[in-house]
């Protein structure tokens, strides 16, 4: 072997290193919630928020802000929160995509409380394929319903009575639930068991994400 062909092959060797390098640090992590209302979600998302450094994002946090301030869309989906319906999806996509394009989501994010529908969870896959950004990783949070509506009871929020959390159990069973099976046939879901002390909840997800 030549030294010209020695040096050939260590330029590529080393180009080829550094491309899967950069590809490895480049790939924003991407995640997506998944859960029934009192399975911890937000709570474990603010753990993945500090742990990997991108942002977490709470749609149901973006719509109560907006009616705290009273502004018209605020006034608009007050009602629809107060009686534990879904917002309308138009209205739900435009704040989401917003979001996602600022600049702090270059690195990924965590969306807590979106998608809630197949419907919402395609048109998220079309944001990120006009962001040209990949796919999203989905963490389920399995919780029987009973403790959910323990734990909802036990939180005191003037939108938590027990009626409506119970509609808000349903509605999940009926829209939201179908999308475990969405992301686990494209090999997207990863299962955590919420019905355990928070810490522990956050160390298996930690061993299932990486």
């Amino acid at each position: 072997m030549t030294i010209f062909t020695r040096f050939l092959l260590l330029v590529l060797v080393a180009g080829a290193l550094s491309c899967a390098g950069e590809s490895g640090d480049s790939s924003p992590r991407q995640f997506v919630m998944l859960g029934p209302p009192g399975a911890g979600k937000g709570t474990q998302a603010r753990e993945m928020r500090d742990q990997y450094g991108i942002p977490h994002i709470s749609t149901g946090s973006i719509l109560r802000a907006e009616v705290d301030r009273g502004t018209e869309l605020g006034l608009e989906v007050k009602g629809i929160m107060e009686r534990g319906e879904l917002v309308a999806d138009d209205i739900v996509l435009e704040l989401v995509e917003a979001r996602l394009r600022e600049p702090d989501c270059a690195q990924g994010f965590i969306l807590d409380g979106f998608p809630r529908t197949i419907e919402q969870a395609d048109a998220l896959g079309s944001i990120l394929d006009r962001m040209d950004r990949g796919p999203v990783t989905a963490v389920s949070l399995t919780v029987p319903d009973l403790v959910l509506m323990e734990r909802l009871l036990a939180r005191k929020r003037a939108d938590d009575t027990e009626e409506t959390i119970r509609n808000r159990i349903r509605i999940y069973h009926e829209k939201t639930a179908p999308l475990i099976e969405y992301y686990e046939r494209s090999g997207a879901l990863i299962r955590i068991d919420g019905d355990q002390p928070i810490e522990d909840v956050f160390t298996e997800i930690r061993r299932k994400v990486g």
